[in-house]
């Protein structure tokens, strides 16, 4: 089965230039049989594909979602089908706990282009740089992004490898001429999230390829692109600091706050030392 793991739409992401029903329908044509919705900090799309009444046949949309954490970028969620957590939709989670939190209501989490672009990936976080462990911790690593250079997904793949983690694979799609370029094989059919989740789990082969994007943002503005990244860094902070108070009670209604706490705790005490 081969499926497009890292898909943008513009139902979902605010810098998003396909909708969701054209995604699907070029995707068909280059022979995909499914898609991972990964738009960032949101499901508005899979809720929008929810609500229609006749959908694509012969083609699986699996619920994910891409969110952007405080302290190590971009990652990687599928949560198990029915599953709701709004948590997921307020960004600004520092990453031992996004993990925390997925992992306790049955879902998997990897890191989105691991060694890409300053403040977006997390090997080039403080957070990845410092605690390289943190990659034991996670159930898969994208292992091919088609917006990504070949040096880059090459060592995102030495990265599966040590640590003994599934390789996925995805477009990172924005616009219409992006989708497509890559792609995840699996060697059964999954109709929904769990299966996809309990595939993973179990440990069945992944197949991780594709073709590399050549127009992305960061190829068009060259060195300007260091404004971009420094602005998205900027916007990450505000709006995760403006959410934080919406995330405080998700946690407290999920009786998680106190992990926070002590996540917290062991922060202060290690810049203590």
């Amino acid at each position: 089965m081969k499926l497009d793991m890292h898909c943008h739409t513009k139902e979902g992401s605010p810098d998003g230039k396909v909708e969701l029903l054209d995604n699907i329908a070029l995707l068909k044509q280059k022979g995909y049989q499914g898609m991972l919705i990964t738009d960032h900090d949101s499901y508005k799309a899979h809720r929008f594909y929810q609500r229609l009444t006749e959908k694509p046949a012969d083609f699986v949309v699996l619920k994910g979602i891409e969110y952007d954490t405080i302290d190590a970028g971009h990652m990687l969620i599928v949560m198990p089908t029915g599953v709701k957590l709004p948590i997921l939709e307020l960004r600004g989670l520092p990453v031992a706990l996004l993990i925390e939190i997925v992992h306790r209501f049955g879902g998997i989490i990897g890191p989105a282009h691991p060694c890409g672009e300053r403040f977006l990936s997390i090997r080039s976080t403080l957070r990845g740089k410092k605690t390289g462990n943190i990659f034991g911790k996670f159930d898969f690593i994208e292992g091919y992004n088609a917006c990504e250079d070949t040096e880059s997904n090459l060592r995102a793949m030495r990265i599966a490898e040590t640590y003994g983690l599934p390789c996925l694979g995805g477009s990172d799609s924005h616009k219409t001429d992006s989708v497509g370029f890559g792609y995840t094989i699996l060697q059964e059919d999954i109709c929904d999230e769990t299966d996809l989740i309990n595939y993973i789990r179990a440990g069945r082969p992944t197949f991780a390829g594709g073709v590399r994007y050549e127009h992305t943002t960061k190829a068009k503005l060259g060195r300007a692109n260091k404004i971009l990244v420094y602005s998205f860094w900027l916007y990450n902070r505000v709006t995760a600091f403006l959410r934080r108070k919406a995330r405080n009670l998700e946690l407290m209604e999920n009786r998680l706050f106190e992990s926070l706490e002590s996540l917290e705790s062991a922060r202060a005490g290690s810049s203590v030392n």
